[in-house]
């Protein structure tokens, strides 16, 4: 049968809206599901899926991961767009990618069941990457697709609603996979959203005689980029993505180091107890009531002030996003000097954060439309997607650089590769020879793993950081000593290579005692020590958790020294960039860019492309 190819003449909506809008919900149902619990999964979870336990990932590392998946998800537009603008069409091209999104969830799911569960991961985040990456810029030009000149008035309307049902399905599932993952498990909270996909794949389908089937462009598509108008157009957009992209490195990490910073956080707020990922639901809820208040109210009251161009409401979302991470960097400054702020503070954050987004995202994502000629619609979706992909490969390289390694691992993994295949039947102490490269020195780790899993390192000049952490634990029944008093208390003492010893509030819960190692250098792999953690007994629920069971189930105990101090030893491993710290360099970032977007905006020119000429 054959398909309509040029929209409808009517001044209405166009029958496939529906369609399009019912999959979106759906769609993103399963991928911020999906995503809300990634960072939680891999810093608690993933560690036990396979039956042998070891250790956790480092919060870097897992926030590393999570901008890369987030970045390559919003790289393969380009192929997708490629695919739809050359080949099959936008409607043919949805479908088919949309079954390799399916697949992708179902990768996730089964991580556990059988073969090694990191292999599973990397599988699934891959071909969620392509799947969903794929059809991106082309649903987003597809809505436009529907509309000719008698309704093009409509299209703002519809964009609105397009990013509504994107945050419906976002909303339902950011709360309902934490709360999955909590006390059902990985395999639920993955499952689940994996189902949704399969709905959204099966919705879009049942629209597919009602819809505009816009033809692929085939070598018209190369003739349109490589004509004056097309290069034009793409250079005037690319200074804009360039600006959202640095926008999209700090928003994304509302799902990484934004989760990582609620951990610390008292989660109870409005009477609820809330899970750390859960916050994230707050976003999407403010997306439907922050589209027809700026739409209807917020907007018509700036306009009578001065002329709001779209540019212009860019610029404002621009400057919401410098006040909303400058109201992050605040809060995390109270973690550090050992408070537990209320989680109502980064509830507040959400607030302006999800501000910046309307104007930035939404308007952005209608004007790069309209910006785009006629053969390239779906590429130059691809290119304002494409902007995400540079905003969270800049956060993942950032994590990357600040992260440590640590000396103790690097060891571990170089002294494994020459031990013989079966080294991992049966439980083993391994010596690590230490920066002096020789065993049986002041200097040599001690490194007990069993099944193939490091499970605990000892870290040479052991004493003297337990005798340390004993007299912090003695003063901190009630928190934690301030930076100042607790340094005090460890004057006296010093390494084996005659290191003082540093003590630091990490938050209420947390503290650290280190010293510069044997290379007496600070901020490097060689850096040892401790990380004292207050666990409060009388709140655990030992069955109540599928993490609990599961450790359970593996034999995984938690150590307790009396006054119920946990110490975890280490070797490097940290950040290059921690706290409050970390937050201000991101502040400052997008500072110097809404003072760069400024000039940009006075000198663009806009010309708007539609179909019809």
């Amino acid at each position: 049968m054959s398909h309509r190819s040029v929209p409808h003449e009517t001044d209405r909506m166009p029958p496939g809206i529906p369609f399009i809008i019912g999959n979106e919900a759906a769609e993103r149902f399963s991928f911020y599901g999906m995503r809300t619990i990634l960072v939680v999964f891999m810093v608690q979870y993933l560690h036990l899926m396979d039956g042998r336990g070891g250790r956790e990932m480092a919060g870097n590392q897992a926030v590393e991961y999570y901008h890369q998946f987030a970045s390559w998800v919003y790289f393969t537009p380009l192929l997708g767009a490629f695919i739809a603008d050359v080949f099959l069409g936008k409607y043919r091209t949805i479908l088919w990618l949309s079954l390799v999104y399916c697949l992708g969830h179902a990768a996730l799911a089964c991580m556990g069941m059988f073969g090694n569960s990191t292999w599973w991961l990397m599988s699934g985040l891959a071909l969620i990457c392509l799947g969903s990456g794929g059809i991106k810029p082309c649903v987003s030009a597809h809505v436009g697709d529907q509309f000719g000149s008698q309704n093009h008035h409509l299209i703002s309307r519809i964009y609105n609603a397009f990013y509504f049902s994107i945050n419906f399905g976002a909303f339902f599932s950011t709360l309902l996979t934490p709360w999955l993952l909590v006390h059902y498990g990985p395999h639920w909270a993955f499952g689940v959203p994996g189902v949704l996909m399969a709905i959204a794949t099966f919705m879009f389908w049942l629209g597919r005689h009602r819809f505009v089937h816009i033809p692929a462009a085939g070598s018209r598509f190369f003739k349109e980029i490589f004509s004056r108008d097309g290069l034009f157009a793409i250079a005037k957009l690319i200074p804009l993505f360039t600006f959202i992209a640095v926008f999209w490195s700090l928003y994304d990490q509302t799902g990484s180091s934004w989760v990582l910073q609620a951990e610390q956080m008292d989660l109870k707020f409005l009477g609820i107890t809330w899970l750390e990922s859960q916050i994230q639901a707050i976003n999407p809820i403010l997306i439907l009531l922050y589209i027809p208040l700026f739409t209807y109210g917020i907007y018509p009251l700036i306009h009578r002030v001065f002329p709001l161009t779209p540019l212009r409401k860019i610029g404002l979302g621009l400057i919401l996003m410098v006040i909303s991470f400058g109201l992050t960097t605040l809060i995390q400054s109270w973690i550090d000097a050992g408070q537990r702020p209320s989680i109502g503070w980064q509830f507040a954050a959400f607030f302006i954060i999800t501000a910046s987004e309307v104007m930035v995202v939404i308007v952005g994502l209608e004007f790069a439309y309209t910006q785009a000629p006629r053969a390239m619609k779906s590429l130059v979706m691809s290119f304002f997607w494409l902007s995400v992909w540079g905003g969270n490969q800049f956060t993942a390289q950032v994590n990357h650089y600040i992260s440590i390694p640590s000396a103790a691992e690097i060891q571990f993994a170089e002294a494994t590769a020459k031990l013989p295949p079966d080294w991992q039947n049966a439980p083993r102490t391994i010596v690590l020879p230490g920066y002096d490269g020789l065993t049986g020195t002041a200097d040599d780790f001690i490194a007990r793993c069993s099944q193939g899993q490091l499970d605990q390192v000892e870290i040479p000049g052991k004493s003297v950081f337990d005798q340390a952490a004993e007299r912090i634990e003695a003063i901190s029944s009630k928190g934690f000593p301030a930076q100042e008093n607790g340094q005090r208390l460890l004057a006296d003492l010093r390494d084996p290579w005659g290191n003082s010893l540093r003590y630091e509030v990490l938050d209420s819960a947390h503290a650290r005692i280190s010293s510069k190692g044997p290379d007496r250098l600070e901020k490097t792999p060689w850096d040892l020590g401790l990380i004292l953690e207050k666990v409060d007994a009388t709140t655990a629920h030992p069955s109540s958790t599928w993490l609990a069971r599961r450790k359970a189930e593996l034999g995984v105990q938690e150590k307790l020294n009396l006054g119920g101090f946990q110490r975890s030893e280490f070797s490097g491993g940290q950040s290059r960039l921690e706290g409050a710290a970390y937050f201000r360099f991101f502040t400052q970032l997008i500072a110097a860019t809404t003072l760069l977007f400024l000039p940009f905006a006075i000198f663009y020119r806009p010309r708007t492309y539609l179909h019809e000429g």
